[in-house]
């Protein structure tokens, strides 16, 4: 019986892969939050795995039942973020705080992933090793 690690794992590798983009955009824009002129950015993470979830069915031909599937996977789009408070003259549009909670929940949500991908892997290495005592 052939392991079908799309089954297996779901969309949590294609959410890790969003996440992690989404997380140097959040960076960029802490590390430009004194820079005049600068336009605070995001991924749309709902949009982005709607994105990915489409991939999915639209897989490489496979030459051989024995390759694997690969999906044409696109990098992310990033947009504009409307700014929460009035421009303070310099045209910035980085809220501080607000880029740092987003900074912190993105980590936790890529976290959770991670912690749910080792123990579905862990499950996966003991079925094929038998891994009972």
């Amino acid at each position: 019986m052939a392991i079908s690690f799309d089954k297996a794992f779901g969309l949590h590798p294609d959410a890790m892969l969003i996440r992690d983009r989404r997380a140097q955009v959040l960076a960029e824009n802490i590390a430009n939050a004194d820079t005049p002129g600068y336009k605070a950015k995001d991924i749309d993470f709902h949009q982005a795995l709607q994105q990915a979830r489409a991939r999915q069915g639209g897989n490489i031909a496979r030459t051989d039942e024995k390759h694997f599937n690969i999906s044409i996977a696109s990098r992310q789009e990033t947009q504009f973020r409307n700014p929460d408070q009035p421009d303070t003259g310099d045209g910035n549009s980085v809220d501080i705080h607000r880029e740092r909670n987003a900074f912190m929940q993105n980590s936790l949500e890529y976290q959770a992933s991670m912690t749910f991908l080792n123990s579905r892997i862990s499950g996966l290495k003991k079925a094929i090793t038998g891994g009972g005592q």
